[in-house]
């Protein structure tokens, strides 16, 4: 178990959202707190809000897109004397019809998304491995495991950093004290809806029930004390993977039409880049807001899981049922013969 007083962290996309709230978290535990992000403002802002609450902290603007850029964040944090956790954060969103979102957009998600996790840990790695131990904690989302129609290079990103994760992971076996984390959280209250890339022409949101993203830093606390391989954020995170993993394709075709018909009926928006080529105009803090319109009960929310497990169920005894009806078969025809 690792005691994060004095332990050194780096976070990644610590300007705003999950990053500045997990800062702010270790900070309150006294923690040595490496913050990088594209945003320096934005950063000396988060990192004067950690300084209060009695953390060391050094600021390291930094375009995780830039393997260069990130040695040398690295660098900067071994003025420590080392790095103990490694929080992988930074991601982007572009949200529109494929073939109607620009390429350079598609092509922007994926390398900052995927290739500046992948920098992240070419810089993480070796260090771990000189000083016999670190923990590399990558931000994934329920995307990761069910896409999300509509976004299909945030798919493609998150898939891809799932099975980047267990492949480092395979590869670092043997290293005991190495450990190589994946958090999968629902839809967290963040501003990073409004931050992302917009080619719908309509006001994006997110379905309830959407969770405060201080949820999610607590379970990225938790893991750097106890690391282990996978921790999901959020009951709908859960229940969305099982039900992807029991019935792959028509979740995914409920999902398109669901975000179809909102999308027919939300305000018209401006199309707009957001922040996947330069950081937002204002950083917007931890929250976005989202929770104050999308507020859901918990016996909603539960109401929504038991049917979702039922249909679940309901997929499974019918695949079942279709199982047995073939083996069935297969007797009579041997009996035949």
């Amino acid at each position: 178990m690792l005691n994060l007083e004095g332990a050194v962290v780096v976070i990644t996309g610590a300007s705003s959202g999950v990053g500045q709230a997990t800062a702010e978290a270790f900070a309150r535990r006294g923690s040595k707190l490496v913050l990088a992000a594209r945003d320096a403002a934005a950063l000396h802002e988060v990192a004067r809000t950690c300084r209060k609450l009695g953390a060391e902290v050094l600021v390291a603007p930094t375009d995780v897109t830039n393997a260069e850029a990130v040695k040398g964040l690295a660098k900067k944090a071994m003025s420590f004397g080392r790095i103990d956790v490694w929080f992988s954060n930074v991601g982007v969103g572009a949200v529109g019809r494929f073939d109607e979102t620009p390429i350079e957009a598609h092509e922007q998600v994926i390398r900052t998304n995927l290739i500046g996790h992948f920098n992240d840990a070419h810089a993480a790695i070796p260090i771990f491995r000189k000083q016999g131990h670190g923990t590399f904690i990558n931000m994934i989302s329920l995307g990761g495991f069910a896409s999300a129609p509509f976004a299909a290079a945030y798919s493609a990103s998150k898939f891809g950093l799932r099975g980047f994760s267990e492949a480092l992971r395979a590869e670092l076996a043997e290293e005991r004290d190495i450990h190589i984390c994946d958090v999968y959280p629902t839809f967290l209250d963040t501003p990073g809806v409004v931050h992302g890339a917009n080619y719908t022409g309509r006001r994006l949101s997110v379905p309830p029930p959407v969770y405060n993203a201080r949820r999610a830093a607590r379970a990225i606390l938790r893991l750097a004390e106890r690391p282990r391989n996978k921790l999901t954020v959020g009951l709908v995170a859960d229940l969305t993977r099982f039900a992807h993993f029991v019935a792959p394709e028509t979740t995914t075709r409920l999902m398109a039409r669901m975000t179809a018909r909102y999308l027919s009926r939300a305000p018209r928006a401006a199309t707009s880049h957001g922040n996947l080529f330069r950081p937002p105009a204002v950083a917007g803090g931890i929250d976005g807001g989202l929770r104050s319109r999308h507020r859901v009960p918990i016996a909603a929310t539960a109401a929504v899981c038991v049917v979702g497990l039922a249909v679940a169920a309901l997929v499974l005894g019918r695949q079942g049922a279709a199982a047995r009806r073939g083996h069935s078969g297969v007797a009579r025809l041997f009996r035949r013969t």
